[in-house]
């Protein structure tokens, strides 16, 4: 038994990667709670049981206060309970083993097959192990088959006492980020590098690229020739729409790639807060918010500023000397440096008044949020006289309706005897 015992670790050690010192640990330990259960001397002390056993020979030794204990039982189960302990620790390396290798690959796409549907949920079998794929991470209106292959994004690896619990994803950014990564050598070379990505699975991503040879164009590279690179992609994402853009240090570049393929009349930036008022016209505005708000709000994902939009009949004009808040000197100097109006001043931010003389950061803050005052209350103005407006409108469509239908009633009455006179001498004649 000892010399089959002996053997049978050597193999796990070579097959498994589990190494023998491990496995007599784990015997040892074992044995030791089964030594206690069957040694029924009452001379031998139970607590002090130790078991040792020989790693060249493979002999078990039972010791209880530093001497040998001499057991037929003990014996006898011996080698059942190594075997035990031989399954339960290959079972726990090769949990082992394979969380380790999934945790490495963490941030990457996997494939597998499809191999059954729980609640909504995807199991995937990878091969070696099942991991999930949530329906909240699927792309909307996706489904899939049994058996069919799936290509995702391992976002999550958990230690279980089931095993490892694997987590994918179709739906996450870095799915898109890693499909460009194994389409784009470019990438992969790190000539070209991807600075940011924002995504609505299923509807469209923005995606901002540079390239670090100025020979390269890093929007056709991703592009591909006649747009074979991102076909794929787009593919393998069922339809997304994905823009890519180039990425520019200048915010104001950067965020007119971002708004493609909307127009931008005018920008005003409040570096400080990071947050930008676009002025569009009106026949672009509908353009740059986009189906459901989607086109501004990824944009604002891609270059991590905040932004509100405006077009350019919407907004408000407020000579800077009418802004209560602003002394009669503070709107010369303002005027005198090319802010005559609130709007001016309020899109300039706190950075582009702290330049003028006589105004500090203070007094700069001051006067913006007077003017951000101003320009809301004369929106509301404005928004109430547009209310008076359309009152008054659909009060007079009211009338011109009324008087209307009294035409049309008092015109059925006046033709109303004629017409029974005419029905009188068609029946005259009829009876001659």
């Amino acid at each position: 038994m000892n010399g089959e015992l002996l053997a049978a670790l050597e193999r796990i050690e070579r097959e498994k990667g589990i190494s023998k010192d491990i496995l007599f640990e784990a015997i040892e330990s074992a044995l030791v709670s089964a030594a206690r259960k069957v040694i029924d001397d009452p001379d031998v002390d139970k607590e002090d049981i130790t078991v040792s056993m020989d790693k060249l020979t493979g002999e078990i030794t039972v010791y209880s206060e530093g001497e040998e204990v001499e057991s037929d039982r003990f014996g006898r189960i011996a080698a059942q309970t190594a075997k035990q302990v031989i399954i339960q620790k290959i079972r726990e390396a090769e949990r082992d083993v394979i969380f380790g290798k999934y945790l490495k690959k963490l941030g990457t796409i996997v494939s597998g097959g499809a191999h059954r549907f729980e609640k909504g949920n995807t199991i995937i079998d990878l091969g070696d192990v099942e991991a999930i794929l949530p329906r909240s991470e699927q792309i909307p209106r996706e489904r899939f088959h049994q058996g069919e292959g799936v290509r995702a994004y391992l976002v999550k690896v958990e230690s279980t006492p089931g095993g490892p619990e694997i987590i994918l994803s179709r739906a996450d950014a870095g799915f898109v980020k890693k499909l460009f990564e194994l389409e784009v050598p470019e990438i992969s070379q790190g000539i070209v590098e991807i600075k940011a990505i924002a995504r609505e699975a299923g509807e469209r991503t923005k995606i901002a690229v540079c390239s670090k040879d100025e020979k390269v164009d890093p929007v056709g590279a991703c592009v591909g020739m006649r747009g074979s690179r991102v076909r794929d992609i787009v593919k393998e994402l069922h339809g997304e729409r994905i823009d890519i853009v180039r990425w520019n240090d200048d915010i104001r570049e950067y965020l007119v790639a971002a708004m493609n393929p909307a127009e931008i009349h005018k920008l005003a930036i409040d570096r400080e807060n990071k947050h930008i008022t676009l002025i569009v016209k009106t026949d672009q505005l509908s353009l740059a918010i986009g189906k459901k708000g989607r086109n501004i709000r990824l944009a604002s994902k891609l270059i991590g500023w905040d932004l509100n939009i405006e077009s350019e009949e919407e907004v408000p004009e407020v000579f800077i000397s009418e802004v209560k808040g602003v002394t009669e000197k503070q709107a010369q100097t303002l005027g005198e440096s090319g802010y005559g109006t609130a709007g001016d001043v309020a899109r300039t931010g706190v950075e582009g008044l702290l330049s003028l003389s006589g105004i500090g950061a203070k007094t700069a803050e001051n006067i913006i949020e007077a003017c951000r005052k101003a320009l809301a209350q004369e929106r509301e103005r404005i928004a109430e006289v547009k209310k008076e407006k359309d009152a008054e409108a659909a009060e007079l469509k009211a009338v011109e309706d009324a008087l209307l239908n009294d035409l049309e009633e008092s015109s059925d009455e006046e033709t109303a005897p004629e017409a029974e006179e005419d029905i009188e001498k068609e029946e005259t004649e009829d009876e001659k």
